[in-house]
């Protein structure tokens, strides 16, 4: 759930909801499409829609709780090199699922953890939680622009979210 703008909030407040804005863009993207047209490869390198789901769940867990000693799930791939594909015994509903479950746990990090505090990143950077903010907000806006002309390819849809 959106919530409301805050055009003079606070630092970590306006990060957070602006994340939260394309987040919920991510999964607009994927509104009205049947299990086929989310799993369709629609790059060269096989890119689709669901893959990007699962690779933006992946690096919240990475980024907002590993990054910090927050709990991440037990991931049921390898992360360094199937977080952008889709096995067949991957559902929708699953990867959804996993979807919420990072971001929940991402936003309780967030929650927790101010601004400045220091963690140690998945490839040894000392990374802070305003870094780590600024970082994920770049990579899901990034991800839901790949989405938006994934989704254009497949059914000429097009528009911003409301």
């Amino acid at each position: 759930m959106t919530k409301v703008v805050p055009y003079t909030g606070g630092e970590k407040e306006s990060l957070l909801i602006s994340l939260d804005r394309h987040r919920d863009v991510v999964l607009w993207k994927l509104e009205g499409l049947d299990d086929e047209q989310l799993r369709r490869p629609m790059t060269p390198t096989g890119t689709n829609l669901l893959g990007l789901v699962k690779h933006l769940a992946t690096v919240e867990y990475g980024w907002f709780c590993a990054s910090f000693g927050y709990e991440v799930e037990k991931l049921w791939f390898d992360p360094a090199t199937e977080d952008m594909t889709i096995a067949p015994e991957e559902t929708t509903a699953g990867i959804l699922a996993f979807y919420d479950r990072a971001r929940t746990a991402a936003d309780r990090a967030i929650e927790k953890t101010d601004l400045d505090v220091t963690g140690t990143s998945w490839n040894g950077r000392t990374v802070s939680m305003r870094w780590v903010l600024i970082h994920m907000l770049e990579d899901v806006v990034r991800h839901a622009g790949h989405m938006d002309i994934v989704r254009e390819l497949l059914d000429g849809a097009t528009g911003d979210h409301p």
